[in-house]
């Protein structure tokens, strides 16, 4: 018998098509322009909850993290890990009073500019927002994801989005689905260290968004490949040199277009039909068109 207090679901990873730094805000982030599309590759993330004032008088919220001892090692479990921190965010939002154990499978690196962290924020939000019967709206949970992650808002909608702001103004688009080979990379890049970085030695280039959606509308991966663009890309590797020879084994591979993805240092190829790659540490993945009726990530009861 199903649980209908218990779902799963998957928090898909993302890749930046193109992302644009704006500036330093004065609250200390930073405006963006970025089209962000999610990939194949997911955490699993399982919640077990109830709400109910009339039985509850406290919260309390439980995490655990699971899966390869290389992908959860420095994941933290306290409430500076953002899936904690999202349903401690909507509890506070909606006064709910109960209880919550999640559980996080890891399968997407952490700090790799993948948004792994982001997606299971995002997870955890619109399964409790069903579970504990929140009846928050898209936009009332994007507001709440944007307290908990500049990347959560454009996360939480399932699908290819342009955000901009800090993250927090999400546009959904239409554009195809792609193939890719993404390399992760055996070390970390803190967001904020790559945004400093950018605002010691960054400059604002690459194009708008319309250009970029316009391309990737289409499905055409070559008009795609001569847009995409990341103003993080050259400040992280000028710290991190050896990201430039990951970008240079990705492209030599075969893909039609390798670039750091988000703060990296993940290096991302987007990859042409009928392309085939071999290349170690690397994985192929789908990117998701968009599609309102088939929200990737809702709960599996």
């Amino acid at each position: 018998m199903t649980d209908p207090r218990t779902a799963e679901v998957d928090a898909r990873a993302k890749i930046n098509l193109f992302l644009r730094v704006l500036g330093r805000r004065d609250d200390g982030y930073h405006d963006v322009e970025t089209l962000a599309v999610p990939i194949s590759l997911a955490d699993r993330v399982r919640v077990h909850a109830h709400s109910d004032p009339t039985q509850f008088r406290t919260l309390a919220l439980e995490l655990e993290v699971v899966g390869d001892p290389a992908l959860t090692a420095g994941v933290p479990v306290d409430d500076t890990n953002l899936a904690l921190r999202a349903a401690a965010a909507l509890a506070d939002r909606t006064r709910a009073r109960g209880f919550a154990e999640i559980t996080v499978e890891k399968r997407v690196p952490s700090a790799a500019g993948m948004g792994g962290g982001s997606a299971d924020a995002a997870a955890v939000l619109r399964v409790l927002n069903e579970l504990w019967g929140c009846h928050l709206s898209d936009a009332e949970l994007r507001d709440v994801g944007a307290d908990v992650g500049a990347d959560v808002p454009a996360l939480l909608d399932g699908g290819p989005v342009v955000a901009r702001g800090r993250g927090e103004a999400v546009e959904p688009v239409d554009v195809a689905a792609f193939r890719w080979v993404v390399l992760p990379l055996g070390f970390t890049v803190a967001t904020r260290d790559a945004y400093d970085w950018w605002d010691e030695e960054g400059v604002a280039g690459g194009r708008g968004a319309d250009s970029v959606v316009a391309a990737a509308a289409v499905g055409d991966a070559r008009a795609l490949a001569r847009l995409m663009s990341n103003d993080l890309e050259e400040p992280v590797i000028r710290h991190h040199p050896e990201i430039a020879d990951a970008r240079r084994r990705v492209l030599e591979a075969g893909a039609l277009r390798a670039m750091v993805t988000g703060s990296g240092p993940t290096v991302v190829g987007l990859l042409d039909d009928g392309t085939s790659v071999d290349l170690p540490g690397a994985s192929e993945v789908m990117s998701a068109g968009h599609s309102r009726s088939g929200r990737p990530g809702s709960p599996d009861r």
